[in-house]
């Protein structure tokens, strides 16, 4: 298998899927996060390639889950859509089912949790994207989408539902991102993700003296 080929052609095929997502999951961020997978995998024993395809396919189905408001779940139905798509590659089973792995396991809200080190990359990868400044820059961007607020307060927040008006950046910082260091599963991504971390904090901090004192 010439794995140059393969690449070149899996990079094309994620771009035409990835042109229907919404800016928060869009080809960009998937560029991040094989980035930040590779950032990682410097400092690991691992199968690049397959860190590297993981990360590329790991939103695939993230535009179908948004447009249903999160009615199914992106990392099953994209380890779906992943083996089909390296189906048709002809991509060999033992090298398929390590990709496929990866993008299912890659999701914060997920029973199937990493086994693998190149699982535990990706997903790593994918949460690293969540967080600093870029991490802001997002959740603002899925808020303004789904029609939510600028900001709310901490109480309004932690009461609040997905995909309504007080689904804020701020509540999206509330019950996940500032919880992600401790759920980091290589050392690099928890060390980056700290420092990310700090960023936010100091950001919220500062929204909140804005809006309510």
């Amino acid at each position: 298998m010439d794995t140059g080929k393969l690449t070149e052609k899996l990079y094309e095929t994620v771009k035409k899927i990835l042109k229907k997502s919404p800016r928060c999951h869009d080809w960009e961020h998937t560029e991040r996060v094989i980035n930040n997978a590779l950032l990682i995998a410097k400092k690991e024993d691992c199968d690049l390639l397959v860190v590297e395809l993981g990360a590329l396919l790991h939103d695939v189905a993230r535009a179908d889950e948004i447009s249903i408001k999160g009615k199914i779940c992106h990392a099953r139905q994209g380890a779906k859509i992943t083996d089909d798509i390296l189906k048709k590659q002809h991509v060999d089973k033992e090298l398929r089912t390590k990709i496929v792995r990866c993008v299912r396991r890659h999701r914060y809200r997920s029973s199937q949790k990493p086994e693998s080190i190149e699982e535990k990359i990706v997903y790593d990868a994918d949460k690293l994207d969540s967080l600093g400044a870029v991490g802001i820059g997002r959740s603002f961007l899925f808020a303004g989408r789904i029609g939510a607020k600028v900001h709310n307060k901490m109480d309004v927040a932690l009461s609040s539902k997905t995909y309504t008006e007080n689904d804020t950046a701020y509540r999206e910082y509330l019950v996940k991102q500032r919880l992600l260091p401790s759920k980091m599963l290589t050392r690099r991504g928890r060390k980056i993700a700290k420092k990310r971390l700090a960023f936010m904090k100091k950001f919220f901090d500062e929204i909140n003296r804005e809006v309510y004192d």
